[in-house]
Formats: structure tokens, C-alpha cells, sequence
């Protein structure tokens, strides 16, 4: 018979993984189930639903350091440290509309996770890299603390870059602790309209490559500009290279004109201030382009330079839809999700450029659970990745299947 269990305290999580660990009995561990349908179909008859582990414990503005239990809503935290004019900088997306369902349903836990980063990624990091510590129960039952308040404050193995990506496999979270930082004064977006893919990449390496001190570059080709809900986006005459700058408000207008400047023989310019430009960053953060369908939506990480290459052997073979982020880095790609002859396209096209990561980020439960949904690894990765697992779960009772079969 399937259950779902939604502890309220510590001791209710390791009373229930102990009895999980002795009947050895699976577990589904989410947050709030924004994610769910993200990674493979867990292979688990029960859920640990940690959703009443919620609530902000500690929020120093000062110190930039916030705490808070696992299946606390990221909505609530972000509003929380808003009326301080700060921000999680690694600008956490919402999957949530992209996988059917609500938006600001995801948890602080969910998101760290899951590793999810947004445009900032290649300016401020990912969100491992904002995660400062946690208290968590392995699948043997055990609880352990690892991290602390501040960066430096690490002593051993810092644990939580193996818990952040590990898509609940490893531990259940049950309190985190992440860094905070201020919100910039301004914030506005060079767009360069009328751009095909290798112009695009130009413009953002241009940029990328200058003294301006650029937070996010996207591209997006006419088909995903025009789906845009920004009217300087949506009525360009080709593809669109986006730039955004962020800081004092003298600074960023100084630094925006240059970027004209130095691109404007790219195409035409414009520039979206704080309200349109927030929103079209918000759409590219939420992969909003590909919410509402049913295609199959891949997240593609490689070399900026290949992105284009990588685009074009693809679409090339595959009717698809793609616009990139991270100056190039990171090509997101819808394809009909119909069969699994998309996968060994891309796999293909990633290894044809000198590698990269593909991940199926949505699809139906029969493509997730009948192909890899993440990259496959080498020999010696998988190895090392069977010694954490078992280090941490070593029955197996902590979403089985999610990221790999029989794992």
C-alpha cells in the first residue's frame, strides 16, 4: 500500500527512515513536489513529504546568513530577505510551471538539492556554492551536520557540495543554511536585436570578455524571442543577444552605453530598465519558452564557443526549439517528446563539440524511465559516485532510481 509521510519534527524523520532502513522499504524524499518530475521516475512505493519542516530559524541581514527548515517555500524566504533589500544572487529558477505545476512552489531544500542556478550562475556561482551548511539523516538513519554559519567555517569534508546535485539520493535535509546578499541598485539589460546564433555568441562574448562587469548573456532566436511577454524582445526582427548590468545606478548607465557602443555594429540596440528588464530575466531564469506544451525540454551545459555548433547538429536531425543562456554555456532545447531518438542526437552532438552534460529536464514517465536522464558517466566517475551512494545509503531507501537505475 503507498503512503506518503509528512514529519514534523527531526524525530519523526529518523523514526520513520529507521523503520525505512529495518523493513527495507524505498522512500520518494521531496520538498514540496514542485520538482517531482524532475531526474527519473523514483522506483519507491512510499513519500517523505518534508513540507511541514517549514519555516525561517534564523535571518541576520548584517551577517548575510539566513536558516531555515528543508520544506520551507522559496517564496516565503524570498519575500523574507526582499523587505531587507537582499536576494539568493544565485537566482534560484522555478520548475515548477515547466513540470505542470504551480509557481512558487518550491522549496529551499528542493532547490539546493537540485543545484538549481539561474542567469547569475556565471557571476556569482551556482547554488552549491551558496549553501552553507545543513543538518541531515543519511539512509542509515544517522543524522550529521556539516558546514556551519560562514563560508570559512568547514573543518573535514564539506558536505554539502556532495549534498547539493545529489537529488535527494544521498540524505534528507532537514535544516539549511545559505548565504544572502544585497540586492543591486539598479539593474538594466543591453538587448542586440536581429542576430542569428554565431552573431549572438559575438555579442556575448563581447561583452563577457569586456571591463563591464556583466551578470547575465543570453540569446534567444526570433521563434523564442517572439514568444516573449517584453515588447522590445518580442517585436525584434531576427534573434536577440541580451546583456544585463547590474550595480550603482551611475555606474550601470555608464557601463549600458558602452555595451552599445561596443556591440552596435552587431545590430540595433536597445535597453530594457528595471521592470522589463527583471521580467525578461525572470523568463529566461523559469525557461519560460518552453511552459504550457508537451515537448520533451533538455538543459545542455558546454563550451560557450560550441553552443551554436551544438544547436545546429541537432536541429540539424531533430525538429527543436533552443535559446541559451550563461553566454553560450547553456543551451536549453525542446524536442517532440515522442520516442528517444532526440537523446542519442544530443549525446552525439555533445561529443562531436569535446563533451558536455545534457539533462532531460521534462518528459513523460515512460522517456524519463527508458533513457539515461542525465549525462552518462565514464567508468571511474560511476565507480565514485556507487562508493557515495553506499557510504551515505547503503539499503537503498532514498529515491531509488532517481538519478540512475537500480540507484
Amino acid at each position: 500500500m503507498t503512503e506518503t509521510f509528512r514529519p514534523e519534527s527531526d524525530t519523526q524523520v529518523a523514526e520513520l527512515l529507521s523503520w525505512a532502513l529495518a523493513e527495507e522499504q524505498p522512500v520518494e524524499v521531496i520538498g514540496r513536489g514542485s520538482k517531482r518530475k524532475l531526474g527519473r521516475v523514483t522506483q519507491a512505493a512510499h513519500s517523505l513529504d518534508l513540507s511541514a519542516l517549514s519555516g525561517i530559524t534564523l535571518y541576520e541581514p548584517e551577517e548575510l546568513v539566513l536558516q531555515a527548515r528543508a520544506g520551507t517555500s522559496l517564496a516565503e524566504i524570498q519575500a523574507a530577505i526582499a523587505e531587507k533589500k537582499q536576494e539568493l544572487a544565485f537566482e534560484p529558477c522555478d520548475l515548477g510551471p515547466l513540470l505542470g505545476g504551480e509557481e512558487g512552489q518550491a522549496s529551499i531544500g528542493g532547490v539546493l538539492a537540485c543545484n538549481l542556478s539561474g542567469p547569475r550562475r556565471i557571476k556569482a556561482g551556482a547554488a552549491r556554492d551558496h549553501f552553507l551548511g545543513a543538518s541531515a539523516y543519511s539512509g542509515r538513519g544517522t543524522l550529521f551536520k556539516t558546514g556551519g554559519r560562514v563560508v570559512k567555517n568547514v573543518t573535514g569534508y564539506d558536505l554539502c557540495k556532495v549534498l547539493a546535485g545529489s537529488y535527494g539520493t544521498l540524505a534528507v535535509m532537514t535544516d539549511v543554511t545559505v548565504k544572502v546578499l544585497p540586492v543591486p541598485e539598479k539593474t538594466r539589460t543591453v538587448l542586440v536585436r536581429g542576430l542569428d546564433d554565431a552573431a549572438g555568441l559575438l555579442a556575448m562574448t563581447r561583452a563577457l570578455t569586456s571591463s563591464h562587469e556583466v551578470s547575465a548573456a543570453a540569446h534567444l532566436p526570433q521563434v523564442i524571442a517572439a514568444c516573449s511577454g517584453v515588447g522590445y524582445v518580442r517585436d525584434s526582427d531576427g534573434g536577440v543577444a541580451a546583456i544585463r548590468v547590474e550595480g550603482p545606478a551611475g555606474s550601470v548607465a555608464h557601463r549600458c552605453q558602452a555595451l552599445r557602443d561596443l556591440l552596435a555594429d552587431l545590430g540595433s540596440t536597445e535597453e530594457l530598465h528595471s521592470h522589463n528588464s527583471n521580467s525578461f530575466w525572470r523568463e529566461v531564469r523559469d525557461i519560460k519558452p518552453f511552459v504550457g506544451d508537451e515537448r520533451a525540454v533538455w538543459r545542455i551545459s558546454v563550451a560557450p564557443q560550441a553552443g551554436p555548433a551544438v544547436a545546429a547538429a541537432i536541429t540539424a536531425q531533430v525538429a527543436a526549439e533552443h535559446f541559451f543562456d550563461w553566454g553560450g554555456g547553456l543551451l536549453l532545447l525542446a524536442t517532440p517528446a515522442e520516442g528517444d531518438c532526440a537523446a542519442a542526437v544530443i549525446r552525439s552532438a555533445i561529443a562531436a563539440a569535446g563533451g558536455g552534460h545534457a539533462t532531460l529536464l521534462r518528459a513523460p514517465d515512460n522517456l524519463r524511465a527508458g533513457i539515461e536522464v542525465f549525462q552518462p558517466q565514464d567508468p571511474a566517475m560511476a565507480a565514485l559516485s556507487h562508493r557515495v551512494k553506499e557510504a551515505f545509503d547503503p539499503v537503498g531507501i532514498l529515491n531509488p532510481g532517481r538519478m540512475r537505475a537500480g540507484s
